[in-house]
C-alpha cells in the first residue's frame, strides 16, 4: 500500500501525457480537426493569426507540460500548466461556435469528435490534482523554505 501512496502522481501525470500527448501529431501536422478547431475559435476571437498559428503555439504549451509532469520535481508546474491550456479547452468548447461536439469535414465526409471535450475536462481535473498535490514546489505560492 505503500508503493501505491508513493506512486499513486504517476497515473494522473500519465493521463495527462496520453491525453496531451496524442493530440500532438495532429496539432502539428494541420489535420482537418485542427483546422477546424483554431479557424472556429479564430473566428471567435477575430484573430486571423491563431487560425494559422494557434495550433503550433497551444501544441508546443502542451508539449512543455507534458514533459513537466513526467519530471517528479516540475510535476506541479506542469499540472498547473495543463490545467491552464485545458481550461482554455474547456472554455472555447462551451462558449465559442465550436461547441462539446467538434463537425468537421475529412476527405469529403463529416465526422463529428465528441471526445475532445471529455478529455479536456480529464485532463484539467489530473493537472489540479497534481499541481495541489505539489504546492509546495510551485513558484511564487510555494513554500520558499
Amino acid at each position: 500500500m505503500d508503493f501505491l501512496k508513493k506512486h499513486f502522481q504517476w497515473i494522473p501525470a500519465i493521463a495527462i501525457a496520453f491525453i496531451l500527448g496524442s493530440s500532438l501529431p495532429f496539432k502539428f501536422s494541420g489535420a482537418p480537426i485542427t483546422t477546424e478547431i483554431f479557424n472556429v475559435v479564430g473566428d471567435f476571437l477575430g484573430l486571423d493569426f491563431f487560425k494559422s498559428y494557434g495550433a503550433y503555439i497551444i501544441g508546443s504549451s502542451e508539449l512543455i507540460a507534458v514533459i513537466l509532469v513526467l519530471m517528479p520535481s516540475k510535476r506541479g508546474l506542469g499540472g498547473l500548466l495543463a490545467m491552464g491550456i485545458m481550461t482554455g479547452a474547456i472554455f472555447f468548447h462551451l462558449v465559442s461556435p465550436l461547441g462539446t461536439e467538434v463537425h468537421y469535414i475529412e476527405n469529403g465526409v463529416e465526422m463529428v469528435e465528441s471526445q475532445l471535450f471529455y478529455m479536456a475536462i480529464i485532463a484539467w481535473v489530473c493537472g489540479a490534482y497534481l499541481a495541489l498535490k505539489n504546492k509546495d514546489s510551485l513558484p511564487i505560492i510555494g513554500n520558499k523554505t
